[in-house]
């Protein structure tokens, strides 16, 4: 007898977890957006195509919004925008009009704990005559423990090809291998790199100023600081190329802007 033939499904649901970058705004005013853009990215397109999701927490304006500005702005810069998250429902609602489907936020919520039943204490006859014992001494008290609330540094063991990107929310990134031409790693705090930076590099993502890039090899295509940025289209300086550095924000007086400063590192 024949074996019967599987018949292939045409359409297949698999759970995945693809790289999505998180864009809060501020404004949604295309002038206000496009000049910020420029600032922060310059007038390339900065990202590779990446996905991103749209913020909208943070703003108060109740004016019709340009959807279509807005998605052009960040397209100019590499990033294809998807959907939007949080905000209004007005604003949420515009967003779908425009073809930006609303990304429900995921939140963790700690589970309250339920107090256990009180036990019965049996109840005892009162003695005739109570004799006053003397007061015991009060027993010594252990240091209070005080919760870590620090966020884990992300560890990279792997190289990072072009097109790869690695994001440290929240706290350091230390890559353990070659970041790639092509290849971008950005950290909300400080970024270390035990191998050839060849690629990007983007410490202090959400603004800390504090932080600081280190790498034992600088090829560097990009780096920046709380948005302070320096690109090396024409090649590394002769003096820090190859050369272990540490890049970090300095101020000059009479500056009102910061700048970044590149050095090479003494590792001995």
């Amino acid at each position: 007898m024949p074996r019967a033939q599987k018949k292939t499904q045409l359409i297949e649901f698999k759970g995945n977890s693809l790289p999505v970058i998180a864009v809060t705004l501020r404004t949604l005013q295309p002038e206000q957006l496009a000049k910020a853009a420029s600032a922060l990215f310059g007038d390339e397109a900065f990202f590779d195509g990446d996905a991103a999701l749209i913020e909208l927490n943070q703003i108060d304006e109740a004016a019709p919004v340009n959807w279509a500005a807005v998605r052009t702005i960040l397209d100019n810069h590499g990033l294809h925008v998807i959907g939007v998250r949080g905000g209004s429902p007005e604003l949420q609602q515009s967003a779908a009009s425009a073809g930006l489907p609303s990304f429900a936020s995921i939140e963790r919520t700690a589970r309250a704990a339920t107090p256990a039943p009180e036990a019965a204490v049996p109840e005892t006859p009162e003695p005739a005559a109570v004799v006053a014992a003397p007061p015991a001494p009060p027993a010594p008290q252990p240091p209070p423990v005080v919760a870590s609330t620090g966020t884990p540094t992300l560890v990279i063991d792997r190289p990072l090809r072009s097109g790869q990107q690695i994001y440290a929310r929240g706290g350091d990134l230390v890559v353990l291998a070659a970041v790639n031409s092509g290849a971008e790693v950005i950290a909300d705090g400080s970024i270390h790199i035990y191998a050839p930076l060849r690629g990007r590099a983007l410490a202090g993502a959400s603004g800390a100023t504090s932080a600081r890039i280190f790498t034992t090899r600088f090829e560097a295509e990009l780096v920046s600081i709380a948005g302070v940025y320096r690109t090396f289209d024409t090649g590394v300086p002769d003096q820090l190329a190859g050369q272990p550095v540490q890049v970090q924000l300095s101020e000059t007086p009479g500056e009102t802007s910061s700048r970044l400063s590149i050095e090479a590192l003494k590792t001995n």
